[in-house]
């Protein structure tokens, strides 16, 4: 992978991407998921079962291929942010993030000074990107802060205007709860639907780049027409149990007795 986020590139072209999200703490799985040909991949560290250890195995693997590393962490902390990054993440997508303040302290510690309080030490990723990494990171580094609360959608704006950030990730699960509505993905309850139109149109306005969490391509779709730039569907974790329901399902209905066989 090259210092620059090839992300980047082609948003500003105006193509949305698709992202892949990385539950389980495998390395094999890491690996046959960056080689489906995802725009970029994120390892779960907040509602996934990977810790640090593991999702390093992991961003070893995703460097087998042209598909980009990000990580969602498990809160607003400056330790793990910073890691994660030295480790090979081009994007931190940071839950929970619901006033002004927390924005900018989350932003900041993606950023190298002077624009933020970053610490420098690139060990892996130095190794990934090349040399030059510390030169192009601060342009090339997503910061990207999730919507999911009222607070959030309270302090909006304010939180949109906060320079550093580079982008927002809207959580519809949490987000739904926040508003009264059953907690779910590919929402059509008209106050969540209000609240993510609100949100993407009002981060189009400012330049922000705008992600969400879909469980259906047909509802991505939907949100690539309403300005996101990208769209996560699905989980390795949800794709194994799909297609081994599917195929259990289908020997049931096909006549299949129920026994175990040797494997």
């Amino acid at each position: 992978m090259p210092a620059k986020n090839p992300l980047l590139d082609l948003w500003r072209s105006g193509r949305p991407t698709l992202n892949g999200w990385l539950a389980i703490p495998s390395i094999p799985s890491a690996e046959a998921m960056a080689h489906q040909g995802w725009d970029s991949l994120t390892i779960d560290l907040q509602h996934g079962l990977s810790d640090y250890a593991s999702a390093l195995g992991m961003l070893t693997a995703l460097s087998t291929t042209n598909t980009v590393a990000m990580a969602r962490v498990p809160w607003l902390e400056e330790g793990i942010i910073m890691r994660m990054l030295d480790a090979g993440c081009y994007g931190i997508i940071c839950p929970m993030i619901n006033t002004a303040g927390e924005a900018r302290r989350f932003a900041r510690a993606c950023l190298y000074a002077p624009e933020g309080n970053r610490s420098f030490g690139p060990i892996r990723v130095g190794l990934h990107a090349g040399p030059d990494y510390y030169q192009n990171a601060n342009e090339e580094v997503l910061s990207i802060a999730m919507i999911e609360s009222r607070e959030a959608l309270d302090q909006l704006d304010a939180i949109l205007d906060v320079e550093e950030l580079k982008a927002i990730y809207i959580g519809p699960a949490d987000l739904s709860l926040a508003l009264g509505c059953a907690p779910k993905f590919d929402q059509e309850e008209k106050p969540v639907v209000e609240a993510i139109e609100r949100i993407v149109h009002a981060a189009k306005a400012r330049g922000k780049w705008v992600g969400i969490h879909n469980a259906t391509v047909a509802y991505a779709r939907r949100m690539t027409g309403l300005g996101a730039d990208f769209v996560t569907v699905g989980s390795d974790l949800r794709f194994m149990v799909a297609g081994a329901s599917e195929v259990v399902s289908e020997f049931r209905r096909t006549g299949g007795s129920g026994g175990s066989g040797a494997y």
